[in-house]
């Protein structure tokens, strides 16, 4: 198959590096991942670039349908999961506990700024027809993008390691304590293989299948909250009225590193072309924007919405309580069930229900995430279901160890969490700078380039998770890091975490596809060299 050579700029240099010919047709045909179009179509489109509008090609968006929303609606969904994580829901139970409703305003605006991330993530797949690894992996020299995979990875794993555990304590719950945490974390591990069944379906079934475990959650956090009956006016002023103290602003930080989820970032940009559009259609790329924009906020309203229910659910049963500062996703269950009794259906099997289904689904989406930051960065050819593996093999084995110990000591699962959520704290500006700078560039989004305008208003945002992150990061290690040799070790890993961010940020400032001949070869054969 002869494919034609990408564009080339004035300079002579390609808009963006694409895959060769070659590459191509050593690919699987019935091993590609089905949330990515055919192979065929996939191939063909790989060179039309959305500059490449003719004088014949329209530019006219075609009017609302909603028969055409309905054929967009899926991939949203799936990127919202990451908004219902065991680690989301155990950060709103502990704001509720301990903050009352006093942070649900807070909840609310980083949701927003976790929409307005993923709105971009959308705009460069839709836009450039490849997801954010890939395009990565092209427009940074070769020693970067490995060690962007190499962040990216961290946090998948710190990520799926909590899911996995908050789906294993949903199964003790509602086995009666009959399977013990370990056998509950194989259990869930067993999910890529549930993937590899129902790929065979197709897309749509496999969205369907999502779309099931998340009306799960609502119904079930949604009986909680009505069950509970939490006051009214006071969660209307908690998110109206901006309320913060020092009792509350470690909860606040977390509430706000929560919602934004490194690996989610990849993935989104892979799922939104799970649609066959015409990326030589200015029209039609648009027409895609406006649908997944609507579909994505919709998503996105459905989670805050079941945040805000379990918050709310916490607070009132909890604030200004003995229980409130020892409460977390173990011990929840239990609690609830003191505070609430039983009734018609026991609330603590409610909650169960809820966890379950809010672990299981982000467990399945994580193992999609890590196939698509695998295969981008390194250029993978692999087997769907060795992928899916590797991908699960990553975090099972330090999870089942977690549950064997956890078992022994309640207490070491909450230093654990800590950590965890330092760690993916800490990888957050490695999915978000990279996102920026690449849609930031004519080069790479023609005529899809944000505005200026929008360009200051996500760099702001950025530059906010970034400083809350670092206040956690700086009173996490004042607090825990002890020993000279210790802390002369942290000190160098901070230096060289600071010095690869102000690369990243640097970069942004100029074209990345400007990269020098050097850095182009070596990143070139390097990764050809990593794939043998």
């Amino acid at each position: 198959m002869n494919l034609p050579p990408p564009p080339k700029l004035n300079n002579g240099s390609t808009i963006f590096s694409t895959p060769t010919p070659h590459h191509a047709e050593q690919q699987d045909p019935q091993d590609s991942n089905p949330l990515l179009p055919s192979p065929s179509t996939y191939e063909s489109q790989k060179n039309i670039l959305p500059m490449e509008i003719g004088p014949n090609d329209s530019a006219e968006v075609p009017p609302f349908s909603w028969k055409k929303l309905w054929e967009f609606l899926g991939p949203g969904f799936l990127m919202s999961v990451a908004f219902l994580d065991p680690g989301n829901l155990e950060g709103d139970l502990q704001a509720g506990a301990i903050a009352g409703y006093s942070l649900l305003w807070l909840l609310m605006w980083a949701t927003f700024m976790g929409l307005v991330i993923q709105l971009l993530s959308l705009r460069l797949g839709v836009a450039t027809g490849r997801h954010l690894a890939e395009i990565c992996r092209e427009e940074y020299p070769y020693w970067a993008g490995l060690l962007l995979w190499f962040m990216a990875e961290l946090a998948l794993i710190g990520a799926d390691i909590q899911e996995v555990i908050g789906s294993a304590i949903a199964i003790k719950i509602l086995s009666h304590g009959v399977l013990p945490l370990w056998a509950g974390v194989l259990i869930t591990a067993s999910d890529c293989f549930i993937f590899l069944f129902l790929e065979n379906y197709g897309v749509r079934k496999l969205e369907a299948f999502f779309g099931v475990l998340i009306s799960t959650m609502a119904v079930s956090f949604a009986w909680m909250f009505f069950d509970t009956k939490p006051s009214g006016k006071e969660l209307i002023r908690g998110l109206l009225i901006p309320k913060l103290s020092s009792k509350t602003i470690q909860k606040a930080v977390g509430v706000v590193g929560c919602v934004i989820t490194p690996h989610n970032v990849f993935l989104y940009s892979a799922l939104v072309q799970s649609r066959k559009i015409d990326p030589k259609n200015k029209g039609k790329v648009q027409e895609a924007l406006n649908y997944y924009t609507i579909e994505s906020s919709i998503a996105v309203l459905v989670s805050f919405l079941i945040n805000l229910c379990v918050t709310a659910v916490f607070a009132k049963g909890f604030y200004g309580t003995s229980q409130a500062n020892i409460i977390g996703l173990v011990n929840a269950g239990d609690y609830l069930k003191q505070r609430y009794g039983g009734g018609l259906v026991p609330i603590l099997y409610i909650w169960g229900i809820g966890l379950l289904a809010a672990g299981q689904s982000s467990t399945m989406t994580g193992t999609y995430a890590g196939q698509f930051i695998m295969g981008g960065f390194l250029n993978l050819q692999l087997k769907k279901w060795l992928r899916s593996v590797i991908t699960r093999s990553c975090a099972i084995v330090p999870t089942i160890i977690v549950a064997i110990i956890f078992n022994r000591s309640e207490d070491s699962l909450d230093v654990l969490n800590e950590w965890l959520n330092v760690l993916q704290g800490m990888q957050i500006p490695f999915a978000i700078i990279p996102l920026l700078t690449l849609v930031s560039n004519e080069q790479i989004m023609g005529s899809f380039k944000i505005g200026t305008t929008l360009e200051r208003i996500v760099w702001s945002i950025a530059a906010m998770v970034i400083l809350i992150n670092g206040y956690v990061l700086l009173h996490f290690f004042i607090s825990e890091v002890n020993g000279l040799l210790f802390g002369i070790l942290i000190c160098i890993g901070v230096s060289a975490y600071v010095a690869f961010l102000m690369y990243l940020i640097s970069r942004s400032g100029h074209s990345l596809s400007s990269s020098s001949s050097w850095f182009s070869r070596m990143r070139s054969d390097g990764f050809t060299y990593l794939r043998t």
